[in-house]
C-alpha cells in the first residue's frame, strides 16, 4: 500500500459546519498535511469554518473529483451525507469522529496525527460499500433517492399504525401493520435497524435487512434478503400521511396507493480503513463486546 500512499498528493477536507468543535480538528489536519508537502482542498463551508487557505470547491462531489483522499470531520451523519453526495466516486473517504459513537467515522480526532502517519506509511486498506436506492411514485410524481445506511417508510405525526404491503421479486411477502419499516444496507445494520431489534450484519455482506418498527403482529421479525432482490412496498393506509426518509433525511410524503421500489444502487462508496481498525473491533469497543463474568 506504500505505493498507493505515495499517490495521495491532494487531500480534501470536509467538515460539519454545524459543529464548532470541527474547526480545531480541521485546522489541525490542514497543518499536519501541509507539513508533508501535500495540497489541501476544501468546500466553501469548511474553509470558512476553519479559516483555511487554498483551493475551494463548490460542493462535496467537486471536492472528491479534485482530491486523492477525502477526510470527513463530524459524526456518522456527516459521513452519510458526504457518501450520498459523492456516490460512485473512486475517491476514498476517511471519517474523523468529533464526539458521539461513530461506527463509520472510525478515527478519533484525538488520534489524528497518528492516523495521518499511518496513511502516509500505507498502513490502510480500501473497502467498497454498497448503496441502496429507492424509486417512488408520490402523488403521480417520480422520486429517486440513494441511501448509505437505510431507507425508512414510517408514520407521520399521527400516533397510529400504518399498513404496508411488501413483495420481494414480485412475490408477496406480507402486509405489515406497524409504525414503519426499515430497509437497511449491510452498512446500516448498526443504525436504526439495530435499535429496532434487527441483526448485526457484516458491512460487506451482499444482503438487505427488512426490520419492522413496532409491528402489531409479534411474529413479524427482521428478515435478511439477498442484495440482488427488488423490494416493492405499497402504502395501504388511507387517512394519514406516511413518510419516506433516507439516512434520516425526509425525502417525500406518501399517501395511500403510492409505491416504493428499493434495490441495490449501481454506485458504491469507497472507504479507507486504517491497519488496526475492523468491524469486529468496532463491536468490541463501541458496543462493549468484551464479555463478562456472571
Amino acid at each position: 500500500m506504500k505505493k498507493l500512499a505515495d499517490k495521495i498528493k491532494r487531500v480534501g477536507l470536509l467538515g460539519n459546519s454545524g459543529k464548532v468543535s470541527c474547526a480545531h480538528a480541521v485546522a489541525r489536519a490542514a497543518r499536519l498535511i501541509r507539513a508533508t508537502g501535500r495540497e489541501i482542498f476544501s468546500d466553501a463551508a469548511t474553509a470558512r469554518l476553519a479559516h483555511l487557505r487554498g483551493p475551494v470547491c463548490p460542493d462535496a462531489a467537486a471536492l472528491a473529483s479534485a482530491a486523492d483522499l477525502l477526510l470527513v470531520f463530524g459524526g456518522d451523519g456527516t459521513l452519510l451525507r458526504a457518501a450520498r453526495e459523492i456516490a460512485g466516486s473512486q475517491t476514498p473517504l476517511l471519517g474523523i469522529n468529533i464526539g458521539g459513537l461513530g461506527f463509520l467515522t472510525a478515527v478519533s480526532s484525538a488520534d489524528l496525527p497518528r492516523a495521518l502517519k499511518q496513511v502516509w506509511n500505507g498502513e490502510f486498506k480500501f473497502e467498497n460499500r454498497a448503496l441502496i436506492e429507492a424509486r417512488a411514485s408520490c402523488g403521480g410524481k417520480r422520486v429517486q433517492q440513494t441511501a448509505f445506511n437505510d431507507l425508512v417508510i414510517s408514520r407521520g405525526v399521527a400516533s397510529r399504525l400504518i399498513e404496508l404491503h411488501v413483495s420481494v421479486d414480485d412475490e408477496p411477502l406480507t402486509r405489515y401493520r406497524c409504525d414503519g419499516l426499515i430497509v437497511s444496507s449491510p452498512t446500516g445494520s448498526t443504525a436504526y435497524s439495530l435499535a429496532a431489534g434487527g441483526a448485526l450484519v457484516f458491512p460487506t455482506a451482499d444482503v438487505f435487512q427488512l426490520t419492522p418498527i413496532c409491528p402489531h403482529t409479534l411474529t413479524n421479525r427482521s428478515l435478511i434478503l439477498p442484495l440482488t432482490s427488488t423490494i416493492r412496498i405499497k402504502v395501504m393506509t388511507p387517512k394519514h400521511v406516511t413518510i419516506l426518509s433516507a439516512d434520516g433525511q425526509i425525502v417525500a410524503e406518501l399517501n395511500a396507493g403510492d409505491q416504493i421500489e428499493i434495490c441495490r444502487s449501481r454506485r458504491t462508496v469507497r472507504l479507507m480503513h486504517l491497519r488496526e481498525s475492523s468491524f469486529f473491533e468496532s463491536l468490541r469497543v463501541k458496543l462493549h463486546w468484551r464479555g463478562a463474568n456472571l
